[in-house]
């Protein structure tokens, strides 16, 4: 007999599965649930610019990077970054990571990027601490890596713990396709966010 808490996952995981979910859940539980619902490792890692729509763009749904499971994840719980990321940019350029000699914002790639995800959940989002306690990382939260100098990434912290560790599992995207792994401290954690929208 499955414990309640699995129970409870198992049935989140069905629901974002196949429609938005409702708000019979906190945002950050079903951000969780979202995210293992889109596990997948068939996905393609590609980082390639690509012209997508607006809002609601997404590149081939076989495709993708750390920054498109996050997005996906949350267009499960209806929030969409893209649009989301788009319109705080648009009167706050200056206030985002100047690297890609760029002088306005493009809604094509601008959510795709780590380092523009952290300004924004900076910005909109509760900053969380950075700790080496495995407890501090809820489900449903944001971390933030730093795997060698200049390259970065970002996963979802899901509520299925390990039992050797003791860590949540991680549900990411580093090039073997949308997975779970026990990874919270196998790099440098730069950023650990919670964001559950804007108020409606």
């Amino acid at each position: 007999m499955r414990n309640c808490k699995e129970m409870k996952r198992l049935f989140l995981i069905l629901v974002v599965g196949t429609l938005t979910v409702t708000s019979l859940f906190g945002q950050n539980e079903k951000l969780a649930a979202a995210a293992w619902s889109i596990i997948d490792r068939s996905i393609v890692y590609d980082p390639s610019y690509v012209r997508i729509p607006y809002p609601n763009g997404d590149i081939d749904p076989k495709k993708g990077v750390c920054t498109d499971l996050v997005i996906r994840a949350y267009r499960k719980t209806g929030i969409d970054l893209q649009k989301e990321v788009h319109e705080d940019m648009k009167g706050n350029f200056s206030q985002y990571p100047q690297k890609w000699n760029r002088t306005e914002p493009d809604r094509n790639i601008d959510h795709r990027r780590v380092l523009n995800l952290m300004t924004f959940f900076k910005r909109n989002g509760t900053v969380l601490k950075i700790t080496d306690n495995p407890k501090d990382y809820k489900a449903g939260n944001i971390v933030c890596w730093e795997l060698s100098s200049g390259i970065y990434h970002i996963g979802i912290v899901s509520d299925v713990m390990v039992d050797d560790s003791g860590n949540p599992l991680i549900v990411h995207q580093i090039g073997y396709g949308q997975v779970s792994e026990d990874v919270l401290f196998r790099w440098k954690i730069i950023g650990h966010y919670s964001y559950t929208g804007k108020p409606k």
